[in-house]
């Protein structure tokens, strides 16, 4: 017998723009390939430009370093003023939260992470096949390696 996920019917959730995911406590916003570009179009700089800016370097697997947003302070990420200052270019794993694959992978989970959003189990119903979607977009949203960044800076000069 297949195990059905416990969202099969859906899951309730709208944001409620609190910022907790966005900030309060330590954490890494990793940023892609295709999250750099719209957030560089966004804000109409270079990489090299964002990347100085808005960016810091983050130990990632097997000694890796990767490109995230810096954080203010009070760990609030960088774009965060009031609201989020790049909302309609924000990266994936700012756009599919809370569809994260951990997040999704059991009531127990879910419910949990819920006692820290507002926003989850209420609001807008979102169906099997959105919940799927935003998790797949999260879990292939590979973060952009020092490396690949430097080559991508290189090719600007």
């Amino acid at each position: 017998m297949e195990n059905k996920p416990f969202y099969e019917d859906g899951v309730h959730f709208s944001c409620q723009r609190c910022s907790f995911c966005c900030g309060h406590s330590p954490g890494f916003v990793y940023l892609s390939r295709a999250d750099l570009d719209s957030l560089c179009a966004f804000f109409n700089l270079s990489a090299g430009e964002f990347i100085q800016k808005y960016c810091r370097w983050a130990d990632y697997y097997y000694g890796t370093q990767v490109l995230a947003l810096k954080e203010q302070k009070n760990y609030d990420c960088i774009l965060w003023k009031n609201g989020c200052s790049a909302y309609q270019a924000r990266p994936v794993q700012c756009s599919t939260y809370p569809f994260w694959t951990w997040m999704i992978k059991d009531r127990h989970t879910w419910d949990d992470c819920a006692k820290e959003c507002p926003g989850m189990n209420k609001g807008r119903l979102w169906t099997l096949d959105e919940i799927r979607e935003n998790e797949r977009a999260y879990a292939r949203n590979e973060p952009l390696t020092r490396e690949q960044a430097e080559e991508l800076m290189r090719g600007e000069e």
